[in-house]
């Protein structure tokens, strides 16, 4: 099976099998339905999934648009911030519509190139999004914890962003030179329950050349990419609140200026808490069905129920953790909010402000109003 997001496993479990005799004798062919579920619930699997990656699309593509154009916006966070909204972007358009495809028909439908790329792009992204943020921790806690020490520069960031995705690609190495499509012998899909239209049955999977060492890898990507970092950003973040009360406390009568700017300290790590905490609630499930997959020992009627309708839902859920961050943001961070308004004034065709006034018009002054009050903000939030 491809680790953290692809294919199912295994193919459901056929519904017909039919013994024919050949020159070395009987042999036994099971059929499986081309499609897996009925028309309401594969309706049902495409909305949701549909959801999930239109609001993937349009809030990632947003926080990269406020980034990249506002120059005020490109703070050491926010280059995190961005490069979280990529991978998340690369989650939605490599991750979403294959496993989408592969929950609804039975076998792998795509090429060994496309098994293998899919695979390695999946867990590249998702690996990025979890390196990039125990690097967003480790900033804001170097800030907050040591504030006397010098702080991360651009350049920095930058370099940090490629190695983050250096590591992403070694790691995930080992998961694409293993998969592979294979022939499942003497299983067959059936199509519109017509026996005599078949087609054979094909499958994206790990091909480990020892069970054990897939079982190794799963455990492996299950402490990098997920448990020993959620542990490291829980501990930085747990010495952040600390650090926070404490200030607090201690300083009573503090200037109007540095009160703002504490308790601006604090709605970021509330934010970034929620980015966290989410992450590790959305992939919990997925990862669960992982590693019983592995570790288990589960039948056939398990994992026909695991495959045909856990597996999707987990999908989903992890996949939704890539939507739902630049929804964080907005309501948090006011600086994203307002560069989400000013983007949305930029490309919308009318102008509530200005009535009567030409949609070229409207779009400019919204963009310089809105823009003009994002940079005048900027250093207010990170």
């Amino acid at each position: 099976n491809q680790k953290v997001a692809g294919s199912n496993p295994d193919p459901p479990s056929g519904n017909f099998t039919n013994s024919t005799m050949n020159d070395s004798g009987f042999t036994s062919n099971t059929y499986f339905p081309y499609y897996q579920h009925s028309l309401p619930i594969a309706a049902s699997f495409i909305l949701v999934y549909l959801f999930i990656f239109l609001l993937c699309m349009v809030g990632n593509g947003l926080v990269c648009l406020i980034v990249l154009e506002n120059r005020g916006m490109r703070t050491v966070t926010n280059l995190f911030i961005l490069n979280l909204a990529v991978s998340d972007l690369l989650v939605g358009i490599f991750c979403i519509p294959t496993t989408l495809v592969d929950n609804l028909i039975t076998g792998w439908p795509f090429t060994n190139p496309v098994c293998k790329m899919s695979g390695l792009v999946q867990g590249m992204s998702v690996s990025a999004s979890v390196f990039t943020l125990v690097a967003i921790a480790v900033d804001r806690f170097r800030c907050i914890v040591y504030p006397f020490q010098p702080k991360l520069t651009l350049l920095v960031a930058k370099a940090t962003i490629v190695l983050i995705w250096v590591l992403a690609l070694v790691i995930m190495c080992p998961s694409a030179a293993m998969l592979t499509v294979e022939r499942v012998e003497d299983h067959y899909m059936v199509h519109n329950k017509d026996y005599n239209q078949t087609s054979p049955l094909y499958r994206c999977y790990e091909n480990w050349p020892d069970p054990e060492m897939r079982k190794i890898y799963t455990m492996v990507l299950f402490t990098h990419i997920y448990l020993v970092p959620l542990t490291l950003i829980t501990l930085m973040y747990g010495r952040i609140g600390v650090k926070l009360c404490t200030t607090s406390v201690v300083s009573g009568g503090e200037p109007q200026e540095t009160v703002q700017a504490h308790s601006a300290s604090i709605k970021v790590i509330k934010m970034l808490s929620v980015v966290a905490l989410l992450f590790m609630l959305s992939w919990l499930p997925l990862w669960t069905l992982m590693l019983l997959i592995d570790y288990g020992g589960l039948n056939e009627e398990q994992l026909e129920l695991l495959t045909g309708y856990f597996f999707p839902f987990a999908h989903w859920l992890a996949f939704s953790n890539s939507s739902v961050n630049p929804i964080i943001y907005g309501y948090y961070n006011e600086n994203f909010k307002r560069g989400f308004q000013a983007t949305c004034r930029t490309y919308s065709c009318c102008c509530p402000l200005r009535i009567g006034a030409r949609p070229k018009e409207c779009r400019v002054a919204g963009a310089t109003s809105g823009l003009r009050n994002v940079t005048a903000n900027t250093n207010t939030d990170f």
